[in-house]
């Protein structure tokens, strides 16, 4: 059985898909007798339709759509029917294009055209425990945010009341006193309502670090990499989810390479972190690196 290509300009909302169905050696078009190619529209107010749209299409299937932020409930689904996803670059498909004027239908077929000539711009997709780890780690730092944010506007709420305690005024004893302090009704009730704040946010980042923890257990490579002190515990997680499977390193091997060297500054000597305890982090980077670089790279087809 042929593989079937399908190319879709996603939206929001809806979706636009172009496709040609091959069967017995021949070219054969779905809903049409035209020679031309199938052009659908479907709505994603009714998922159910989506699905069963896809699941008509006999295996193998490769679905191939601009990489956004809105799709990954379509991946899920696509992934979910056995359908092979190809995310692409949207600056690079679009300057592929042969015409100026731009519509959902073209997208759609230029997304397939790409596709069946093999240019079409493929971004590398983490794998399924790869991007929830991802996830967690976005959602981690929109905490911090919020509690350095909640941080610095007790400090503010601190000094304009005449203490400058520092990061002292974050133990029990800096509390009582700013609680204590002379201040106006308005900075008493921001306070008290940004140290209402504060309490839930250290406790979720706990248990960030707690899924954390449970995630990290059993794998090599953040196992090596939590070898190296400067690291800590939450770098070696990044690290490794970014370069998992080890097809990353075919484009961003020495990169990473480079940025765990000399951003983290850990190769040379030091009190922190000496080489011996880097080389086998950065050891098992390189020979993952090296390994994808004997093999043909999954983007050839013949």
């Amino acid at each position: 059985m042929d593989t079937i290509y399908i190319g879709v300009d996603f939206h929001a909302r809806q979706q636009t898909i172009c496709y040609l169905k091959t069967e017995t050696g021949e070219l054969v078009i779905s809903e049409t007798e035209t020679g031309e190619l199938v052009i659908s529209e479907l709505k994603h107010q009714d998922k159910e339709k989506v699905r069963a749209f896809y699941a008509q299409f006999p295996r193998p299937v490769i679905v191939g759509l601009e990489a956004s932020g809105y799709s990954p409930w379509f991946e899920r689904l696509l992934e979910e029917l056995g359908c092979e996803v190809w995310l692409g670059h949207a600056t690079e498909i679009r300057r592929r294009a042969r015409w100026r004027q731009k519509n959902d239908r073209r997208d759609a077929e230029l997304i397939w055209d790409l596709m069946m000539h093999n240019e079409f711009p493929r971004l590398h997709r983490p794998a399924p425990q790869s991007r929830e780890v991802l996830r967690m780690l976005r959602y981690r730092q929109k905490l911090i945010k919020i509690r350095t944010m909640s941080k610095n506007s007790l400090q503010a709420i601190a000094l304009q009341s005449g203490l400058a305690k520092g990061s002292r005024l974050f133990t029990k004893a800096g509390q009582q006193e700013l609680g204590t302090a002379m201040m106006s009704p308005a900075l008493q009730w921001q306070c008290e309502h940004w140290w209402q704040l504060l309490e839930p946010l250290n406790k979720q980042l706990l248990e960030t670090m707690v899924w954390f923890k449970a995630q990290s257990k059993g794998d090599a490579c953040i196992h090596a990499c939590g070898l190296i002190p400067a690291l800590g515990c939450l770098r070696p997680s990044a690290l490794c989810t970014r370069c998992n499977p080890s097809v990353a390193f075919v484009t961003h091997g020495r990169w990473l390479l480079m940025r765990a060297s000399i951003r983290w500054n850990v190769p040379q000597p030091s009190a922190n972190a000496s080489l011996g305890s880097v080389k086998p982090a950065l050891g098992y980077c390189a020979t993952c690196w090296w390994k994808q670089r004997r093999q043909p790279s999954e983007k050839t087809r013949t």
